[in-house]
């Protein structure tokens, strides 16, 4: 099957959402995911993106008519250690001619690394990851107690109250609430400074909570139903080498997907990483990683995918479907 090469164009729209990068193609399901990468190009699919059930700005129902609206043909919800927004995106999935692929963003550790793992799960929230996700929301919540407690010794009163205000639900609070209610209240000039002041990696307010192994945690999506996925492994700040232990590690677990695209990325580092999946036969996966209107991400953009021998994610056994699915929620498939 031939690929779909989506061209897009700036042009003013009367959406909230302001400017934005429109397709030049209409939204269709047929005949979009390709059953290879062989041409450098890209695609309306997004497997990785953030709802207001976990630290993104825009309701499930919102972030899907932002997706349709870009022209985009199938999505995945993968809000962080949650499937709360699931629902509520599929009903909005069915109604603007998506497929909606349940998951999650799963956070956890590898030799003392926080590594997240997306979870695409046809069928929805079922079987060990039920068990698995109330325990990631135990540790978010402990780790917001303690975020707060050291923010309030460093001058910011009140700290979960006003991360909590901020958050506007009582899902569990994370980083990006606070770095909110510092800029709020005036402690620092805006979210790049809150992180590089008191939340990013090593400063007082990041906390490691206690995450599972990955190994644990890719158990959890695959004996669920559901296909384990690395994400963002550019992002971890590891060697090549180091970055294919990691790769050995998560397959060793069950784990059979990565990330090939996140957002944007130097091409020549992508095709290197393509040669790292190809040499494991591990699954190809692409996400823009989409959290909030404004920012350098948006629903479907990110880098050209590049030809590579990296089969898409589609085609595993357990999302084969996908390809031929209605809008909706993705079901389980055989």
């Amino acid at each position: 099957m031939a690929s779909l090469f989506v061209l897009y164009t700036p042009i003013l729209t009367n959406s909230p959402h302001g400017v934005m990068l429109m397709p030049l193609l209409p939204n269709a399901l047929a005949t979009v995911l390709p059953t290879a990468f062989d041409a450098d190009q890209r695609y309306t699919v997004d497997l990785h993106m953030h709802s207001t059930a976990s630290d993104g700005a825009l309701s499930p129902a919102e972030l899907v008519a932002l997706c349709a609206e870009r022209g985009l043909t199938h999505m995945a919800l993968t809000d962080h250690d949650t499937m709360d927004g699931v629902e509520e995106a599929s009903h909005a999935a069915q109604q603007s001619g998506l497929c909606l692929v349940p998951g999650c963003e799963l956070s956890t550790r590898w030799q003392g690394i926080n590594i997240h793992v997306v979870a695409l799960v046809p069928g929805g929230l079922q079987g060990p990851l039920i068990d698995g996700l109330e325990r990631q929301r135990d540790a978010r919540i402990k780790r917001a107690d303690v975020i707060a407690e050291r923010l309030e010794k460093m001058g910011l009163p009140n700290a979960l109250e006003k991360a909590r205000a901020q958050a506007g639900s009582d899902r569990p609070l994370g980083r990006p609430d606070f770095a909110r209610a510092l800029v709020a209240e005036g402690v620092v000039a805006d979210w790049a400074g809150a992180f590089k002041r008191y939340l990013g990696s090593g400063k007082k307010g990041d906390v490691k909570a206690h995450w599972p192994e990955i190994s644990e945690a890719v158990g959890w999506v695959v004996a669920s139903g559901g296909v384990a996925v690395l994400a963002h492994p550019l992002r971890y700040g590891l060697t090549r080498r180091k970055r294919g232990l990691l790769m050995d590690a998560f397959m060793e677990a069950g784990g059979q997907g990565v990330e090939l695209v996140s957002g944007q990325q130097n091409p020549d580092t992508t095709r290197d990483l393509a040669r790292q999946l190809v040499e494991r036969s591990l699954y190809a996966s692409l996400g823009s990683d989409f959290h909030f209107p404004g920012s350098h991400a948006a629903p479907g953009s990110m880098s050209p995918v590049p030809r590579t021998a990296a089969p898409p994610i589609w085609q595993h056994p357990r999302l084969a479907h996908l390809r031929d699915a209605p809008s909706g929620m993705l079901a389980r498939g055989c």
